[in-house]
């Protein structure tokens, strides 16, 4: 896609409510509910080049997610998990992606306005797109700045936490677009308590004598980078601490880290203006970000099931009109 084209104008085709429909009419209606109330659920799920071909990392384990998530608000996907697993498949298939972002998306139509939103389909949609790396630069090498964020992250009685919900994003995008203003890549927000919780789209780790810490899952999203990582870890035999962190702990850490799907591994340099350790990639931040790479473009045996193979000799389906 080049710099100066929209997402709504683009070559290729989108998964919409069980059709491959082109991609510019893969549009819905202006009074959908969820573009005025903010109630959808979303994945964001990756397309790996491997040796083997093109690959989707941890399928079944971000569907897994969607469909909890949507439970959690009371949606109920009108589709199986097969066949949400299968959608995503034939997308990056039929579009032809070699590496890439896969982007579930379920979301209450048109049928109704108002806060009892009664009556309403719940609308499925899933696209892709070419995402070699979330952020511009060598940060993957030389690490991020980040700032902790005046914006508090979500309290588990006020939001959904462990739903990787829509309208919960306002609070990342405002943290993040404060600590951009700030001349920084990145935002930590903190509970309401004060403690360390994530940041803007990743889950955050310190490492200090050779243990990793890492937030106790409360008011954060279960990651499944996260869990990619952690699992690698305890494979290592590294001791993993998941608890309460301050701040301050970050800025006295030998190294730091974050995760996510789009971010993947990046190591953390900088945290209000206070180098970490030397300010450099941490060592063990090396080994597992160059563990993970492995893992995901299948130079690793172990945990082979985390990828799955997109089915390149598949029968291309023909675009039908899109629903709107």
């Amino acid at each position: 896609m080049s710099p100066q084209a929209t997402f709504a104008d683009r070559d290729g085709v989108i998964w919409m409510d069980g059709e491959l429909v082109d991609w510019r009419n893969a549009t819905v209606h202006l009074c959908t509910h969820s573009l005025h109330y903010g109630v959808g659920v979303f994945e964001g799920v990756r397309v790996y080049r491997t040796s083997d071909g093109p690959q989707v990392f941890r399928l079944q384990d971000h569907t897994k997610r969607f469909f909890n998530s949507a439970h959690i608000l009371r949606m109920t996907i009108p589709f199986t998990v097969e066949e949400i697993n299968q959608a995503q498949i034939d997308v990056a298939r039929e579009n032809g992606l070699e590496e890439g972002y896969l982007r579930p998306l379920a979301f209450y139509g048109s049928e109704g306005m108002g806060l009892r939103a009664e009556g309403l389909s719940v609308r499925v949609g899933i696209a892709c797109w070419e995402w070699p790396i979330y952020m511009e630069g060598d940060v993957r090498n030389t690490g991020i700045r980040m700032q902790t964020s005046s914006y508090t992250r979500h309290h588990v009685n006020i939001s959904m936490c462990k739903a990787k919900a829509v309208g919960n994003y306002i609070n990342s995008i405002l943290a993040l677009s404060e600590a951009q203003d700030a001349g920084c890549d990145e935002a930590l927000l903190l509970d309401n308590e004060g403690y360390a919780a994530e940041g803007s789209g990743e889950n955050i780790f310190l490492v200090k004598d050779g243990v990793i810490h890492t937030p106790e899952l409360t008011s954060c999203l279960p990651g499944i980078t996260r869990d990619t990582v952690l699992t690698l870890a305890r494979d290592l035999g590294i001791e993993i601490r998941e608890r309460r962190i301050t701040r301050d702990e970050f800025y006295i850490a030998d190294e730091a880290f974050c995760t996510g799907t789009a971010a993947e591994v990046l190591p953390i340099r900088e945290l209000d203006h206070r180098m970490i350790g030397d300010g450099n990639r941490g060592p063990l931040t090396e080994q597992l970000q160059t563990l993970y790479f492995q893992q995901i473009r299948g130079g690793r045996r172990v945990y082979a099931e985390w990828l799955t193979p997109i089915d390149k000799s598949g029968t291309p389906v023909a675009c039908l009109p899109a629903v709107t």
